[in-house]
């Protein structure tokens, strides 16, 4: 790529803005999503409905790197949040630290994470989690909510957002940081994107954020960081709205895209930590200093304090593209920072995983951090904390290495980590009505259209993974479909589904993949999406049996190429399509900042 996927997409949103997976434990092996449940396959017969029934969804990760580097005691695993789980925000209250994360165009928006050692997470809630927050209904997936920041003060805990093309800047809040959070409170008056709140020790609190810089832009990306005061009570604006960084470091360079400003005080002094150069493989972390809240910001002599562009691109099991730090002091008096990465399996930007959450620690010296910028290690010495105790790292998720989950879909709501597609106004998910069994009611919306399909997705957590599940269904007419799918937009996804050919059920494999207007960019109106809907058929095979008992279906993800298969016994696979062209999944080709989801999809033909 030869222009910063930023570049390719950040004109567009700024012009528009300015004018259960519940248990699991890290394997090299399986675990079970519910206590007391057992993961045995299901037998029993059902009748069929044309609404599908899973009995089950499995997600396996094998990712030959983290094989290849397992932690010792005394270590952990990066990426600590694997999958898309990009611009990391973090807090602390006492003991315990809370993080957040971008989901944009993705519902429930921003997951939020709690942990004691900064190293095993575990999912606490999601800050928008009601449809009455936010609207990105016909949003392209890639927009809505940008890079949070997380802070608490006077226990109280505050999140600033962006909902871009969905009302601008905002405010939530909370007295756990589990929720219930509360409606936006909109700064109508703050425009751009990545607000940050910095609260001052005389408790006063201020806004830093990106946008345009005073006057003309002199080149392409050039943005600049303001500050301004918000009241305490109102939480709105007050006083003057200044720019305390214009261009980035050093600005003779031209340097392009400084962006997820933060502000931290440290012996005394206010240190401004800055994204700089857009999110691919040029994205970096700077840093200036000031003596007074109100600067001037010197830059520090070691600029950038992380990134690795400079490392060379064919380096072993690269991690690139790091950048968006929020740095966070222990209560043993250490540094530590998270921060995105990406890990591609081809070329230096091309992955499937979406960007990720890493951790290392930050060294002072002469009164300045660094983080590194050397090859981001996937293995490292732990944080200086209370391990997390046992009970809750066996009742969390995993979230770095390798390992398997499966969802049995036997409490009253779905985990919080699975995704829908936007915005939600119908209630299509159905675990009530045949306990134990996950009904999803299929509507007439197709994955290629702009708005909120039957669909719920687990983020694909590794470049080599598989997911799988046992559907019951039966077509009631012809274009009805529902099965396994793996999603990266409304024009690039793959859907193994069960459907009607000729009225006899088949399962076929559907592949959509429409090259963007502007390659690499998402489209800055909700406009509908390219060609016509759903996907050209590859390949298609007939179903045998009764339409009450299950079918199997599988997606392996080996890197670049995707293998789908099914079968109507346990463990018996018949392959219907290999090494189909996993790339179209990729930021690289498909473009945006998110990344792909593996999930379940139902469609009732209009």
């Amino acid at each position: 790529m030869t222009r910063s996927l930023f570049a390719r997409a950040a004109a567009l949103v700024l012009a528009a803005l300015f004018a259960r997976i519940a248990v699991a434990q890290p394997v090299r092996g399986s675990a079970r999503v519910s206590a007391g449940v057992s993961v045995g396959v299901t037998t029993d017969a059902r009748t069929a409905t044309a609404d599908p029934q899973f009995d089950w969804f499995e997600y396996a990760g094998r990712d030959s790197v983290f094989e290849a580097a397992r932690p010792g005691p005394g270590a952990y695993e990066n990426p600590i949040i694997a999958g898309f789980y990009p611009d990391p925000s973090v807090t602390r209250v006492g003991g315990d630290y809370y993080l957040v994360n971008s989901t944009f165009g993705y519902y429930p928006g921003i997951p939020v994470w709690h942990s004691r050692d900064l190293v095993h997470w575990t999912q606490i809630g999601n800050v928008i989690d009601r449809p009455s927050q936010l609207r990105f209904d016909s949003l392209p997936i890639t927009m809505g909510v940008f890079a949070p920041t997380i802070r608490e003060h006077a226990g109280t805990f505050y999140v600033v957002n962006t909902c871009v093309l969905c009302g601008g800047n905002f405010v939530v809040t909370a007295k756990h940081a589990a929720g219930p959070w509360s409606d936006p409170i909109w700064l109508r008056t703050i425009d751009g994107i990545d607000p940050s709140l910095f609260f001052d020790d005389d408790g006063r609190v201020y806004l830093l954020h990106t946008t345009a810089p005073e006057g003309r832009a002199r080149y392409e990306g050039h943005n600049a960081i303001w500050m301004q005061e918000l009241d305490r009570a109102t939480l709105q604006p007050v006083g003057p709205h200044r720019v305390r960084l214009d261009a980035g470091v050093p600005p003779d360079t031209q340097p392009r895209y400084i962006e997820g400003p933060h502000l931290l005080k440290h012996d005394g002094r206010y240190y401004l930590s800055a994204a700089q150069g857009g999110t691919e493989q040029r994205h970096a972390q700077v840093i200036l200093r000031a003596e007074s809240l109100w600067g001037p910001y010197t830059p520090g002599p070691n600029n950038p304090i992380l990134t690795q562009r400079t490392l060379p691109p064919d380096r072993p099991a690269p991690v690139t593209s790091t950048g968006h730090a929020d740095m966070i002091e222990t209560q043993a008096g250490e540094w530590w920072a998270v921060f995105l990465g990406v890990r591609p399996y081809a070329g230096a930007y091309t992955f499937n995983t979406g960007r990720e959450t890493f951790l290392l620690p930050v060294t002072w010296k002469d009164g300045w951090p660094f983080i590194t910028t050397d090859p981001v290690p996937y293995v490292h010495a732990r944080p200086r904390l209370p391990r997390e105790p046992a009970a809750a790292v066996a009742g969390s998720v995993p979230t770095s290495g390798n390992f398997r989950v499966r969802d049995e879909f036997d409490g009253p709501r779905l985990a919080p980590s699975w995704l829908m597609i936007r915005t939600p106004r119908d209630s299509f998910v159905d675990l009530a009505s045949t306990p134990g069994t996950l009904t999803l009611r299929a509507r007439p919306v197709e994955l290629s259209a702009r708005g909120q399909p039957s669909y719920i997705g687990h983020r694909q957590q590794h470049a080599r993974a598989t997911a799988s599940t046992a559907m019951r269904y039966a077509p009631a007419k012809a274009g009805d479909k529902a099965g396994l799918a793996a999603f990266q937009n409304d024009d690039h996804y793959y859907l193994l589904a069960v459907t009607l050919r000729d009225g006899r059920r088949v399962v076929q494999l559907e592949r959509r993949a429409v090259a963007p207007a502007v390659a690499g960019a998402a489209a800055s109106t909700p406009a509908a999406p390219a060609g016509p809907p759903g996907g050209e058929v590859l390949a298609h095979a007939p179903l045998d049996g009764r339409a009450d008992a299950p079918v199997y279906l599988k997606i392996d993800a080996r890197g670049g190429r995707y293998d789908f298969s099914y079968g109507t016994q346990p463990g018996r696979w018949t392959t219907l399509v290999r090494d189909a062209d996993g790339t179209i999944l990729s930021t690289d080709t498909a473009g945006g900042f998110v990344g792909a989801t593996l999930g379940l999809f139902a469609y009732a033909a209009p």
